[in-house]
């Protein structure tokens, strides 16, 4: 029996690692709820049905939690406010299963610094399936990382095409059903270019050794090059059930988590480049990880806030990206190696500010 503390608990990751204590009521135990505070009957139905020893709303409530006695942490917040309750979870010694992508991304160096050998698990579908098709080699045999992209609701299409999407359209992604900041993120491919970051700072592997193709069934989640010439695929269905489970259970598989790729049907599977002039998020990412230091904070929460410009009808779709390249532009780099928690929580105040203006230039 493993306890688990859930951050982000009414959110999709949330919800669906709830499901999965449900359905294995003998593998685990719920011991710790938070959440943000935007579905506040749910977290109260979910804290009446797992009565769990520590509950609460807000990044102070998901901090404390984080340290709570338990074996392993899941967090599932969305966005930068993530960062405290890894930092937490990571010194309090448990084991960290990481949907919270950005928290990795802001805090880089300083994250990992932070963590014990193994003490990080990735619950992100692509870097669940990069960790399981690790298992089939030593890191001295990996060529290249390949990481796929669905290409969300938008693939096909030219960069002048997507001026006039809306955010409606922007969230009807075809293979996922996500939170909205992460469908858009999906659809303007921001979120393959903090993945890059993420598989980077998770594995070790040099920038230039990581790839992105498009793969639009997503059914197929990433995969690992071998020098020998060997690829080791994982593929599944659509589905966050595996990699939650695996996160929680990590390294043993949960039965029947999800059901398996019906092999007795036809399937095809396409991969297609991607369209960099198009969907230029993903070479920026690199360029920023490349950077270093406060550059992916600084990409991060100024996608957050020209996400958050998109939603309201202030700001374009292909503004998102164009906000974040400005904001990056402008990033004065620091040149120290070591970088403190209050070095990286000032750049992404600093990005904040300077996306919110470069928004309001905009529009003027």
């Amino acid at each position: 029996m493993k306890d688990v503390v859930i951050l982000g608990s009414t959110g999709s990751i949330g919800t669906q690692a709830l499901d999965l204590v449900r359905a294995n009521p003998d593998r685990f135990r719920v011991v710790g709820l938070t959440a943000g505070g935007s579905n506040p009957a749910l977290f109260e139905a979910q804290v009446a049905e797992f009565a769990p020893r520590v509950h609460g709303l807000g990044e102070a409530a998901s901090v404390e939690a984080a340290q709570a006695e338990c074996d392993v942490v899941l967090n599932g917040i969305t966005g930068a406010v993530g960062l405290r309750p890894t930092l937490a979870a990571l010194d309090a010694g448990t084991t960290l299963a990481l949907a919270n992508k950005e928290s990795l991304v802001m805090g880089g160096p300083l994250v990992l610094e932070r963590a014990a050998p193994g003490q990080i698990v990735p619950v992100d579908s692509e870097h669940s399936a990069l960790a399981q098709c690790l298992r089939s080699g030593s890191a001295t045999e990996v060529r290249r990382l390949v990481l796929t992209a669905s290409g969300g609701p938008f693939r096909g299409r030219t960069r002048e095409q997507l001026a006039g999407v809306t955010p409606a359209e922007a969230m009807a992604h075809p293979t996922w059903d996500m939170g909205p900041v992460i469908t858009i993120n999906s659809a303007t491919l921001v979120n393959k270019g903090l993945e890059v970051i993420e598989a980077h700072l998770l594995f070790d592997v040099p920038y230039e050794a990581i790839e992105v193709v498009v793969h639009p069934t997503s059914v197929v989640h990433s995969m690992v090059e071998f020098v020998d010439g060997s690829t080791i695929v994982q593929a599944s269905p659509p589905t966050m059930m595996i990699p939650i489970a695996l996160g929680l259970d990590w390294p043993d598989r949960v039965p029947q988590a999800a059901p398996p790729v019906d092999w007795t049907s036809p399937q095809t599977w396409q991969f297609d480049p991607l369209d960099d002039e198009a969907f230029p998020a993903v070479s920026l990412a690199r360029a920023a990880g490349v950077a270093g230091a406060t550059a992916p904070a600084v990409y991060n929460a100024a996608n957050e806030v020209a996400v958050d410009a998109f939603r309201t009808g202030r700001l374009p779709f292909t503004g998102i990206v164009e906000v974040v390249a400005s904001v990056l532009a402008d990033h004065d780099v620091p040149s120290k190696m070591q970088l403190s928690l209050d070095d990286v929580l000032a750049a992404d105040a600093w990005a904040r500010q300077a996306a919110t203006r470069t928004i309001a230039d905009r529009e003027n």
